[in-house]
């Protein structure tokens, strides 16, 4: 089980870190296969950037808990807490199914495995996650949880999808040719950038989703 020391980084950093990584959930699980970031400060696509209550939500929750929230009244999405030096949240993409598989093809009504979970709000859908497991610790029960894989990972970075203000910052990361991803990467091979020099080219404004 991963631990909440994982969580004390960037959240750059840690969203490509995840790639790789198992989530375990109830009966069900999968392989991470596309993250993104968003930082506390100077990210207009942020919620910490239009939502006091995100940023209280980091002030009182140490890294590793669940921030869940409910997007356009359609879909709940989850997101994990990063602090360290730059604060911020690691939003969960896709997932290549691994467990339960049955269990989330009943709950989704689709039966082709790559469209699973190859969304934010398909994840959820899957694995039934919703708000009762807002703030829960990621890191102490082994059924919620994150957990790392003994094999080596190239994570691709490139642009943000699903929002409109700071988009072209290279902050989502995805598993290198994995089908299950909800878009394939265009930056192929792309660096990622750091938080500051990020930070420095500032885009347009947004909330992200």
């Amino acid at each position: 089980m991963i631990p909440a020391r994982f969580f004390r980084r960037d959240p750059l950093t840690c969203a490509r870190a995840l790639i790789g990584t198992q989530l375990n959930w109830g009966r069900c699980s999968g392989v991470v296969v596309e993250t993104e970031a968003y930082l506390a400060q100077n990210d207009e696509a942020s919620h910490t950037f239009v939502r006091p209550s995100a940023r209280s939500f980091i002030e009182r929750n140490k890294a590793g808990a669940a921030y869940v929230y409910f997007s356009y009244g359609a879909h709940w999405m989850l997101n994990v807490l990063v602090k360290g030096d730059t604060d911020g949240f690691v939003l969960f993409r896709a997932l290549e199914p691994r467990h339960g598989i049955a269990l989330m093809k009943k709950r989704r009504g689709v039966q082709d495995v790559r469209k699973l979970c190859s969304g934010p709000g398909k994840l959820t859908q899957a694995l039934a996650i919703t708000g009762r497991h807002h703030e829960m610790n990621l890191c102490v029960d082994p059924n919620h949880c994150f957990v790392q894989q003994d094999h080596t990972v190239e994570a691709v970075a490139d642009r943000r999808i699903g929002i409109t203000r700071s988009a072209d910052f290279p902050w989502r990361f995805t598993l290198r040719g994995s089908p299950f991803v909800s878009a394939p990467a265009k930056l192929e091979g792309g660096a990622p950038a750091t938080p500051q020099t990020e930070q420095a080219r500032r885009a347009r404004p947004s909330t992200h989703r």
